[in-house]
């Protein structure tokens, strides 16, 4: 970027444009996966819908690189593009309820934990991830799962409308009504269309849950497995929970005795009456006895807020997914096998229920191509040292070759690592791909919007 554009910029927007001659400029580039290091030529803190239109506008027009930033969540790093210009939302973090009508209006820039804070304020909540430090349009973008799907769907089956900043520089609201096909493939399609400045979400009464920590030894992986595999498809609607191979954290809720120990286990969460989670729960002992189990009602988000110290900003992370329609016992030999070779303590293997209330939606009705699935998994390397960067990713890479086949082929958009192949995204809209490569061409001809798990226009 020449410095006549630099400035130009600065002077049509309110937000700050940050270049590598700026003292943020090191903060500004910094993503939460430490291991991607790319140095944008600008960020551009955009401060409301006007900013982001400037924005694209120069971007188009000057033929630069572009992405877009919203929570900086992306594990292949895709909001950020080497020499280009990234949009950056994160001071549009408004959040505005109305308790009444039950929905929430959510800015572009907006975390969960922004959308919990606002909306349990009301007694009130909608299904998006497992972290309160995700961010919103990311994770929806992608559809969108966590605690609450079993009970009310997709992140993406309670979006209402969102307004888009498209490559042109148009402003439009999508939603049922306006821009049909724009909000089909909005609904998982990534973020392969515009910029969404703000969502507009459903809410569902949710207050406090029934919360729940239950631990095995890990030489029962395959009892817990062949009974989790039965009996979570069958369970009420009321009851989440996704499994995980695990090194117990140094910390409560678990006893001392079991610090370090590589571990399987189910993080539950219960929509029910909170006070009838631990009788809901009495069932983990079908599975054998656990060496730990815990269960207590708790605000929901504080269940949100669960793992935001244990994994920060800031860590390695690899990370790869596939979307399970059942757990075979050749599966289970590959998930045994490498939860005993956990490379580092904060490695991790989850499996994320995605069925129930997610399943009863059309097959057809949004861009999410997996209603048949029933769990959305993903293997992910983690640690805070860089010279451990090398391990986490062979040991993801080498689990998810050997797992993969046993899986449905796709993988839920957000889960797709680095460095994947271009079928891969194919396999993860499956007959759905042609139709958004139309929506692609109708939308972006030109692709402007391509650093992302790309969508592309046909010729």
């Amino acid at each position: 970027m020449d410095d006549t554009t630099f400035q130009s910029m600065r002077a049509a927007l309110r937000g700050p444009v940050i270049g590598p001659q700026d003292p943020e400029y090191t903060e500004a580039r910094t993503l939460y996966n430490a291991m991607i290091d790319k140095r944008p030529a600008a960020v551009v803190r955009c401060r409301d819908a006007a900013d982001v239109m400037a924005a694209v506008d120069f971007v188009r027009d000057k033929g630069l690189e572009l992405a877009v930033r919203g929570g900086g969540h992306s594990g292949p790093g895709l909001c950020l593009v080497e020499d280009g210009v990234t949009i950056d939302l994160s001071p549009m973090r408004g959040v505005r309820v109305d308790p009444y009508a039950r929905t929430a209006r959510v800015a572009g820039g907006a975390q969960l934990g922004d959308l919990d804070h606002a909306a349990h304020g009301f007694g009130l909540a909608t299904p998006a991830g497992i972290m309160s430090t995700t961010g919103v349009g990311g994770l929806t973008l992608g559809g969108g799962h966590g605690y609450l799907t079993r009970k009310y769907g997709l992140t993406v089956d309670n979006l209402l409308s969102a307004d888009v900043v498209l490559p042109d520089g148009r402003f439009v609201t999508a939603s049922e009504d306006e821009h049909e096909d724009l909000f089909w493939a909005l609904r998982g399609g990534g973020g392969n269309f515009g910029v969404v400045t703000s969502f507009d979400f459903n809410l569902h009464p949710v207050d406090t849950v029934g919360m729940g920590i239950t631990v095995w030894p890990l030489d029962m992986i395959g009892e817990v497995l062949r009974w989790y595999r039965e009996f979570l498809p069958q369970a009420p609607d009321d009851v989440y929970g996704f499994f995980a191979s695990l090194t117990v954290p140094p910390g409560p809720p678990f006893p001392e005795e079991i610090h370090g120990q590589k571990m399987c286990g189910v993080v539950w969460c219960f929509t029910g009456d909170p006070t009838g989670v631990q009788e809901a729960l009495s069932v983990v002992e079908d599975a054998g006895r656990p060496a730990f189990h815990f269960t207590s009602p708790m605000p929901y988000p504080g269940l949100q807020t669960l793992f935001d110290e244990l994994i920060p900003k800031g860590l390695q992370w690899y990370w790869r997914g596939d979307f399970f329609d059942r757990i075979t016992d050749e599966a289970i030999e590959v998930h045994a096998r490498y939860a005993e070779s956990l490379p580092t303590d904060l490695s991790t293997m989850h499996l994320y229920p995605v069925d129930a209330a997610a399943s009863r939606v059309g097959p057809d009705d949004t861009a999410w191509a997996y209603r048949d699935a029933v769990w959305s998994g993903v293997i992910a390397g983690i640690d805070p040292d860089p010279a451990n960067a090398p391990a986490v990713t062979r040991w993801s890479t080498d689990y998810w070759d050997e797992l993969h086949p046993h899986s449905m082929g796709g993988a839920y958009v957000n889960f797709i690592g680095a460095g994947e192949s271009r079928e891969r995204v194919r396999s993860t809209y499956r007959g759905h791909y042609d139709r958004l490569a139309a929506v692609k061409k109708a939308y972006d001809p030109g692709n402007l919007f391509h650093a992302n798990q790309n969508v592309e226009p046909p010729a």
